[in-house]
C-alpha cells in the first residue's frame, strides 16, 4: 500500500476543477487501497433520505434497497457510535462501545446482512464544522488494517474531498458559515441524549444505564440549561440541528 498516494491526492484534490475529477481520484486511491464501497455524505437530519445528501458513493448493488427496507438506519451502529466519536473508527469498533445497547441484536443483524453483501470491515471519519458533525466519510469491503499513519491521512483526505466538492456545488460557504453550538456536554449527558432522541423514556434510559430515574432527571435537567431548550423535545430538535446525535 503506497502512503504516498494518499499525499498526493490531498494535493491533486485541490487543483481538480470538476467534482468527477475530484471523485476519479479519490476512488483511484480507495482502490489502491482495496476498499471496494465508500460512501461521501452530508450528516442527514431525521426523515432525510439518505440518497439525497450523498455526495459522492459506491456500494454493493442489493445493499441500500436492504438498508433503507429494513429501516438499518434506525439502528446503524456506526450512524449511532457518530453521536459520541470525536475520531475515525472502524465499523467494529462501534459494535464493541455499543454491547450493552438495548438494540444490540438489531445492529448484530445489521452487520451480519452488510457483511453478506460484502461489507466485511470498514472505517467511518467523521467530519465537523462550526455548527457540529457536518458529514463522513465511509469506506469498507473486506477487512484491511491502516496503521496510524495511514488513518490520519484518510482523515485529511475525507475533509479535503468533502469540502472541496462542496466548494464546487457553491455549497461550502452556507455550512461554514452556520451558527455554532457552545454548550459542551459530558460524554455521560450525550449518551442520555442519544438515548432521549431514540424514544427513550427516563425510566427506559435508567435500566440501561444502570443509574437511578433522579440521576438521569438530573443528566436531563443539566443538557436542558446547556442547550437553552423548553422542554425535552425541544431538547432533540436542537440535538439534531446541530448534528450532536445522528
Amino acid at each position: 500500500m503506497n502512503i504516498h498516494s494518499l499525499m498526493q491526492l490531498l494535493v491533486v484534490v485541490e487543483e481538480c476543477n470538476q467534482a468527477k475529477n475530484v471523485v476519479t481520484e479519490l476512488e483511484s486511491v480507495l482502490r489502491s487501497y482495496k476498499f471496494d464501497f465508500y460512501g461521501l455524505l452530508r450528516h442527514p437530519r431525521p426523515a432525510v433520505d439518505i440518497i439525497s445528501v450523498m455526495l459522492a458513493g459506491r456500494w454493493p448493488d442489493k445493499w441500500p434497497l436492504t438498508y433503507v427496507a429494513r429501516k438499518y438506519v434506525l439502528v446503524d451502529p456506526t450512524m449511532r457510535y457518530l453521536g459520541q466519536a470525536q475520531r475515525p473508527f472502524r465499523w467494529r469498533d462501534a459494535m464493541a462501545a455499543l454491547k450493552g445497547d438495548p438494540l444490540r441484536r438489531r445492529m448484530e443483524q445489521m452487520m451480519a446482512d452488510a457483511r453478506a453483501n460484502g461489507l466485511v470491515d470498514g472505517y467511518i471519519f467523521p467530519i465537523f464544522g462550526r455548527s457540529g458533525l457536518l458529514g463522513t466519510m465511509t469506506i469498507g469491503g473486506n477487512s484491511v488494517d491502516l496503521s496510524p499513519a495511514e488513518l490520519s491521512l484518510f482523515d485529511a483526505v475525507a475533509k479535503k474531498v468533502f469540502w472541496r466538492l462542496l466548494e464546487l456545488r457553491d455549497e461550502a460557504r452556507p455550512l461554514e458559515e452556520a451558527p455554532g453550538l457552545e454548550a459542551k456536554l459530558t460524554r455521560r449527558e450525550i449518551e442520555v441524549l442519544n438515548h432521549l432522541a431514540e424514544g427513550m423514556t427516563s425510566m427506559d434510559i435508567s435500566r440501561t444505564l444502570k443509574i437511578s430515574n433522579h440521576t438521569v432527571d438530573w443528566y436531563m435537567n443539566s443538557i436542558q440549561d446547556k442547550l437553552n431548550a423548553r422542554n425535552r423535545q425541544h431538547i432533540v430538535a436542537i440535538a439534531f440541528r446541530n448534528g450532536l446525535v445522528p
